[in-house]
């Protein structure tokens, strides 16, 4: 049970500091202004979206490993 609560928050602790830089490169590639190579609008548009569906991820970490740990404690 404790390495998997270890586990858990090292991988949000990395995915949260990750969200950042992310997000800065997304917005260097298809900032306002910009033109992406061979992109569409619609490409931008979901280019945009990445970092949204990171920040999903790192949230389905923590509750993933929530529920973990409570499937081992006997609760759920």
């Amino acid at each position: 049970m404790i390495n998997r609560l270890i586990g858990g928050f090292v991988g949000i602790l990395l995915g949260v500091s990750l969200i950042s830089p992310i997000a800065e490169t997304v917005n260097s590639t298809a900032g306002a202004g910009k033109n992406l190579a061979n992109a569409t609008s619609w490409g931008a548009t979901v280019l945009n979206l990445v970092p949204g569906f990171f920040a999903l991820a790192i949230l389905g970490i923590g509750i993933a490993v929530c529920y973990g740990a409570l499937r081992d404690a006997g609760v759920v």
